[in-house]
């Protein structure tokens, strides 16, 4: 703003003093036109020589040439000096030029200073537009900055619940997965239970009847040893204790419950060892060390 107020007073300033040099002007030429002219001296041009007469006597005398005389220069007029009225005059009429050149200056100055208003109005509602436009930018930018960090806060618990939703979906498949395959192995050793209790059943069974019958063949042995005391009755029951070895040889022979009398226990002791070597068993995993034998003869 203080640039164009001083290019203002430069401008006033400078059309000032051209004003004033053109009234100077024009006054210096009006007074150089107007102003009496001095007197010019009134002078012959003549043109001599000096001659001794005493040089000139003993020659003939020469004709001098005369040399043509200048026209005499007409006196110039002297104007008449101004009167207090034409002095009056000048000095209304430039007192009017300076009075038209104020005038103009003053017109200048005003439309210099509207234009400067009207730039400075022009200028401030350019700056307030600006302002505006920057404010409203501003806004916009917060209010678009707000929105997208809504959006990705929005996205970001649409993520989160997916997230969750995809890992509950996940953990409620595993929890299936895992009860499923509870279920088929419990089912599976269910089975495997069955069927090892079929099989060992199966091998009890087998095992029980093949023990049975190589029982029946070592009882069939010890009674065909037994030699039958006088003092035996009908009905003998008795349990034997049989300790042997591989390969069936008796080490130790002793009877439980007995309903003989002591010779008959004592006869089928020796009916045990009389049967040494005991039978071997169909299967060798079915070889005891100690049995247990029931001796009931046949009457």
């Amino acid at each position: 703003m203080a640039e164009r107020r001083a290019d203002r007073w430069i401008s006033i300033i400078q059309s000032v003093l051209l004003h004033a040099l053109l009234v100077g002007a024009v006054g210096y030429g009006w007074w150089q036109f107007h102003a009496p002219l001095p007197p010019m001296p009134h002078t012959l041009a003549i043109e001599a020589s000096v001659i001794d007469g005493r040089a000139l006597a003993p020659r003939p005398a020469a004709p001098v040439p005369i040399k043509p005389q200048p026209a005499p220069q007409p006196e110039t007029a002297v104007p008449p000096a101004p009167s207090a009225e034409e002095l009056a005059a000048r000095a209304k009429a430039a007192q009017e030029v300076e009075a038209k050149v104020q005038h103009e200056a003053e017109e200048k100055r005003a439309a210099q200073a509207a234009e400067d208003e009207r730039k400075v109005q022009e200028q401030k509602a350019a700056e307030e537009a600006e302002q505006k436009r920057v404010a409203e930018e501003k806004r916009a930018a917060e209010e678009a900055d707000q929105k997208r960090q809504a959006e990705q806060k929005r996205l970001a618990e649409e993520k989160r619940l997916a997230e969750e939703k995809h890992q509950a979906e996940e953990k409620r498949q595993a929890e299936q997965k895992r009860l499923a395959q509870e279920a088929q192995d419990r089912a599976q050793n269910e089975q495997d239970l069955k069927s090892d209790l079929a099989a060992e059943e199966h091998a009890r069974a087998a095992r029980n009847g093949q023990l049975a019958s190589w029982e029946a063949q070592i009882q069939a042995r010890i009674q065909r040893a037994w030699l039958r005391p006088p003092s035996a009755r009908s009905g003998i029951d008795c349990i034997v204790y049989v300790t042997q070895v591989p390969g069936g040889e008796v080490t130790n022979v002793r009877l439980g419950e007995c309903n003989g009398d002591a010779a008959v226990r004592e006869s089928i002791q020796a009916a045990a060892y009389r049967a040494s070597p005991l039978p071997p068993p169909p299967d060798p995993a079915l070889f005891e060390r100690n049995l247990e034998i029931q001796f009931k003869p046949v009457d």
